[in-house]
């Protein structure tokens, strides 16, 4: 292998490495979304619950 080509493989390694990194700071970000979009979800509807459990009480 010539000089050239070792630099060529580690360029590519390193993009594939930085795309892979990428890749799953953005997978992460979307599940922090998600969970964020859940737990809103779920705050809502546990205090539509609460509501109308307060306003069937005698």
């Amino acid at each position: 292998m010539t000089a050239g080509a070792v630099a060529v493989g580690a360029v590519a390694l390193g993009a594939f490495a930085i795309g892979a990194i990428a890749v799953g700071a953005v997978a992460i970000g979307r599940l922090r979304i998600l969970e964020a979009r859940i737990e809103k979800l779920s705050v809502e509807t546990l205090t539509v619950e609460h509501l109308s459990v307060q306003s069937k009480d005698p």
